[in-house]
């Protein structure tokens, strides 16, 4: 039998819906083969909404994995990866924490995959009237910065030394994430976070912008553990947050490709 154009285009329409039910059409992701089970992260806390999301399009794609996150300071997963926690993938919000976890021999060939920048974090409505970094030096003011351990306390202190600024610091959180909580209570005036959590909060905390000559930049790495419990998944996790999904996903929000 000989069709013509019309003709073949509609035999082919016909045997397409035919092979999807007949009168309804579904997409199926078909999974690689051995990508299963569950899938420990453990991850800086100023990751947490994004990764949290990058985690459900990839068990979306990977439905047999389940993607089990472990948020906290970078210092303290660190510690918690030495003292032989398991984990199939660490990101860390710097490089010192992964360098000694690499040193260690937990870990090989890290990658940076995203950047971050600091800012100053007020309560909505910055009734204490904060401007800038000078202000941090004020006694009157209630100052919080994230433990030195933890990145975001390094890189904060950093960026008062450049700018000549002795902090009276009244509050030292265990990581960024306590900080911007106890901000956002207005149980202190002002702290140094992460510009991507000010951009979580939806309004309930302010950031005021550090002069590009007193900040300080976050390289965030990430790596497979050497003695993952799942490494099939955590190559395949590692891959997709740096391919072009997993990086749209992270530049969402806020974060900077390397």
């Amino acid at each position: 039998m000989t069709f013509g154009r019309d003709q073949l285009g509609l035999a082919i329409t016909f045997m397409f819906l035919a092979a999807c039910g007949g009168n309804q059409m579904t997409t199926t992701t078909v999974a690689e083969p051995g990508i299963e089970g569950e899938l420990l992260v453990s991850a800086a806390a100023s990751l947490t909404d994004a990764l949290t999301e990058v985690a459900s399009v990839f068990e979306t794609s990977h439905p047999e994995v389940d993607v089990v996150l472990n948020l906290g300071s970078s210092s303290s997963l660190r510690e918690q990866i030495l003292e032989g926690a398991p984990a199939d993938v660490f990101a860390s919000a710097n490089t010192s924490n992964m360098d000694q976890v690499v040193q260690a021999g937990e870990a090989a060939d890290p990658r940076i995959f995203i950047t971050n920048l600091l800012q100053i974090a007020v309560p909505a409505g910055n009734e204490a009237g904060v401007t800038g970094l000078a202000d941090f030096a004020n006694d009157d003011l209630l100052i919080g910065l994230c433990a030195e351990a933890a990145p975001c306390g390094d890189f904060g202190r950093q960026a008062l030394e450049n700018a000549g600024v002795t902090p009276a610091i009244d509050s030292n959180e265990p990581d960024v994430r306590a900080l911007l909580t106890k901000i956002e209570a207005g149980e202190l005036d002002a702290g140094i976070v992460y510009l991507t959590d000010i951009a979580s909060t939806a309004g309930t905390v302010e950031g005021i912008d550090i002069p590009e000559e007193h900040n300080v930049a976050a390289n965030y790495p990430i790596a497979v553990m050497l003695n993952a419990p799942n490494p099939r998944a955590a190559d395949a996790f590692v891959a997709f947050v740096l391919a072009n999904e997993g990086q749209a996903i992270l530049r969402e929000f806020g974060f900077g490709s390397p």
